[in-house]
């Protein structure tokens, strides 16, 4: 009798055993569906302005890659914009970029070179307009930029694409009715007040480049109403991207004072090529969507990235690498 318990009790230890690896298979498995040895090589990513989330982003981002795959040497680039970012993906300049929904859209309608080529890997954040004057200023509207000294950001810069639509929507034509200067983000906050009556941006908030100065200078946030952007609508396009919002009241809290600020938004696409490798376009995006907390507690916006939107990144189709890992993670 005593065998046969021996016999049983050894038996149930492999099947212990078995069934632990088995589980223990599972859970590798679903921790690296990737393959077992991470991608290598190089890869360059186009960010953008030094004080804008771009950037910040993408430094946060090359850290996390670098380990889940640290043989993969991650090139950031510095730009414009998304205007700039969408060519440089295009060209093969660059094979990762962060870029507007109505920036790639406006790229594909004026038949950019090989726009046929640009894939989507997820949809990120949304970006805010900012319109930002200072505090004692007579502007209160959009139309009342006529005459003014206003940056409208950086050529070939996201921002830009949107100040010029802005402004023509209200009857101001942005080459003869204002002063058009070509500040962003990283000059345009110390010269406001100054050489500027007002600048536009358009980014993530809070955005490094404004919170800083609101810590020691006075200005306020122009409402862009449903109005204006209706009548942005009306002229189709890439217009269909921007939407209706409320700046958070929490975005720049000794600025708004905790009221909200009626403006407009557009997402934001992490982008590539349809010739990137599969197999890395999957790792990184499992890294993007795995990293959301870890960036997010320093790119606040960065806390938006889901899962379960992440897949609409219209007007690109998904990159194949994208797509298996979407498949690879569905319930």
């Amino acid at each position: 009798m005593s065998t046969l318990f021996s016999r049983l009790g050894r038996r149930r230890v492999v099947q212990g055993a078995v069934a632990g690896a088995v589980v223990l298979g599972l859970l590798l498995w679903w921790l690296l569906p990737l393959g077992d040895k991470p991608p290598s090589g190089t890869v360059t990513f186009s960010t953008g302005t030094r004080a804008g989330v771009y950037q910040k982003y993408g430094e946060l981002l090359r850290a996390e890659l670098r380990k889940d795959m640290p043989d993969l040497d991650v090139r950031l680039m510095t730009s414009a914009g998304s205007q700039e970012n969408v060519e440089r993906v295009a060209s093969g300049e660059a094979d990762f970029t962060i870029a507007a929904a109505d920036a790639v859209e406006t790229y594909k309608l004026a038949g950019g070179p090989e726009a046929e080529q640009l894939r989507g890997v997820t949809r990120l954040y949304d970006d805010y307009v900012q319109l930002v004057v200072p505090s004692d200023s007579d502007i209160q509207s959009v139309a009342d930029l006529r005459g003014k000294r206003v940056a409208i950001g950086l050529p070939h810069s996201g921002v830009r694409l949107i100040a010029t639509r802005l402004l023509k929507a209200v009857g101001i034509d942005p080459e003869t009715d204002i002063v058009a200067l070509a500040d962003g983000i990283d000059t345009g906050p110390e010269r406001l007040g100054g050489e500027l009556d007002a600048f536009f941006w358009s980014g993530g908030v809070p955005t490094d480049g404004l919170r800083q100065i609101a810590q020691t200078s006075a200005f306020r946030f122009v409402p862009i109403d449903e109005d204006l952007v209706t009548k942005l609508h009306r002229s189709g396009g890439a217009t269909r991207y921007y939407r209706t919002t409320n700046m958070p009241e929490s975005a720049y809290p000794t600025v708004q004072n905790g009221a909200v600020v009626p403006t407009m938004a557009v997402s934001n696409l992490l982008v590539t090529r349809a010739d990137v490798d599969p197999r890395l376009t999957e790792w990184l995006t499992r890294t993007v969507l795995d990293s959301r907390d870890g960036i997010g507690a320093h790119v606040h916006s960065a806390q938006l990235v889901d899962l379960r939107t992440a897949i609409y990144t219209d007007p690109l189709q998904l990159h194949e690498g994208a797509r298996r890992y979407y498949r690879s993670v569905k319930p």
